[in-house]
């Protein structure tokens, strides 16, 4: 078979298949190439940048931005327990997690789990419609 660039080379022997890769058949050369990974989420909003786009559209300074954050921030941790509302957003939940079984997946063991209190954030309807589009 012909070669690439480099005379004569066997076509690759080993696909990789992943999520995070895109590939494509070369048909030059007869084989399947790997590109750059393909970056599907974009990064998170830091605090900072956070606060900055509050302080604009409120046309406050950016300290009193975070001091707006660190406030709804210290509500939510001292409320979460009879459970906090962000309208708009959604609500902090604590929820009693009952014992249970479960597996050891390494070894197949039935182990016991014991109770717990979790804390969820249910997403509220507008959030969720804003976010994905009205149905």
């Amino acid at each position: 078979m012909a070669g690439g660039p480099g005379g004569d080379q066997q076509p690759c022997k080993y696909l990789y298949f992943s999520l995070v890769f895109s590939t494509q058949f070369d048909t030059k050369y007869k084989r399947i190439t790997a590109h750059q990974p393909i970056n599907t989420m974009s990064k998170a909003l830091t605090k900072s940048q956070i606060a900055a786009a509050i302080a604009e559209k409120a046309e406050i300074s950016k300290k009193q931005a975070v001091a707006i954050l660190e406030i709804i921030a210290a509500l939510a941790y001292k409320n979460a327990k009879n459970s906090f509302t962000l309208p708009g957003l959604g609500k902090l939940v604590l929820v009693h997690r009952k014992a249970r079984q479960g597996r050891n997946p390494a070894t197949g063991e039935v182990i016991q789990i014991k109770a717990k209190k979790v804390v969820k954030f249910r997403v509220a309807k507008a959030a969720k419609d804003a976010i994905l589009g009205a149905k």
